[in-house]
């Protein structure tokens, strides 16, 4: 894995670009290919493509996920994951927005969640952080009631869950904001798509951000999350590859899903569950670059970057990142990675 860095040096964005002022797409962009970083503004990213290259945008929006809940030791806040039917719940319950658990809470035990009663049942195997919880009644009346968007720690919210929505949000069930594609604006798709660039959905419902790794040095570890890759999708990769254009995964999310669609040598239709670790032990097949945001070490979501661009160059932009004051985290910076095969072929542009 990429080696860890000091993270005493990084630069998080603690608020969206609209509340200082600005445009949404008015942060950096850092792309990185074949040995070369360049840094540029998010409005400039349609440099980077060409005619025939095609971006996967993940569909899912934000909602309100972060709930108020009470229990014997007292009061603290839930932020609900992933929901696997029959009232069943992945969640990580939380001191507040701050301070992250795990909390004394006992399998068996009865707390209150949005003013409904659940039972708490097993931590998450390897996560202690994690529970499964079960509620008493459909709980997504009183997430639309009492719920916030989830935030931690740097952000200086709170912030209403429009600034977590991106422009290609359809589906609510997302924990957080699939945020890679939060820099988009209407402006931007219609220069890309007079350009000859083209879109295409997935869909991927984000649990809790990435936790990082229990043991030092070990991969750190997924769950699995709710996802669809269309056949129109499938079929635009396919259509995309034939022409000779590039598959762009606008996010993490993306990724994920794409890779857990690819089969018997291509990207084919799909839905359910994914449990799906995208890694440096894993090659990545689905696509040719990716878009994401700036994570930290020791994140599954920095382990899927390094299987995209390979630990050195990895390291290499993130040095890079840090000297150049990039932003961190959701409402912050973006950069866009050519896997190294596709940046050394003779049509890369």
């Amino acid at each position: 894995m990429i080696a860890p860095f000091d993270a005493s040096r990084i630069i998080s964005a603690t608020s969206p670009p609209e509340w200082e002022g600005r445009e949404r797409s008015d942060v950096r962009l850092l792309v990185s290919r074949s040995g070369t970083i360049e840094h540029r503004r998010f409005r400039e990213l349609g440099q980077s493509f060409r005619p025939g290259d095609l971006l996967v945008v993940n569909e899912s929006s934000a909602w309100p996920a972060s709930l108020p809940a009470d229990a014997e030791h007292g009061r603290f806040r839930v932020n609900l994951s992933t929901e696997y039917g029959d009232g069943i719940w992945l969640v990580e319950p939380r001191v507040d927005s701050a301070t992250p658990g795990p909390l004394p809470l006992r399998a068996g035990e009865e707390i209150r969640v949005g003013g409904l009663p659940v039972e708490v049942l097993e931590e998450f195997p390897g996560v202690p952080r994690l529970r499964f919880v079960r509620f008493g009644q459909d709980a997504h009346p009183a997430i639309w009631q009492f719920g916030e968007p989830i935030r931690y720690g740097y952000s200086a919210g709170p912030f209403p869950l429009s600034a977590y929505q991106t422009v290609f949000s359809r589906r609510p069930w997302s924990a957080e904001m699939p945020s890679a594609s939060r820099p988009f604006s209407r402006g931007i798709v219609r220069e890309l798509l007079r350009a000859g660039v083209r879109f295409t959905p997935v869909v991927l419902h984000a649990g809790v951000s990435s936790f990082d790794a229990e043991t030092p040095g070990t991969l750190p570890v997924v769950y699995p999350e709710p996802f669809e890759v269309p056949e129109r999708t499938a079929r635009a990769i396919e259509r995309t590859r034939r022409n000779g254009g590039r598959v762009v995964a606008i996010g993490t999310t993306v990724l994920r899903a794409l890779e857990s669609a690819y089969r018997d040598g291509a990207v084919r239709s799909a839905a359910g569950f994914t449990s799906v670790r995208v890694d440096p032990n894993r090659p990545v097949r689905s696509v040719d670059a990716l878009l994401s945001g700036f994570h930290n070490s020791g994140t599954s979501h920095l382990a899927m970057l390094e299987a995209v661009l390979g630990r050195a160059e990895l390291e290499r932009a993130y040095d890079a990142a840090i000297q150049e004051r990039y932003r961190w985290h959701e409402f912050g910076d973006a950069h866009l990675m050519f896997r190294p095969t596709e940046a050394m072929s003779p049509a890369a542009g």
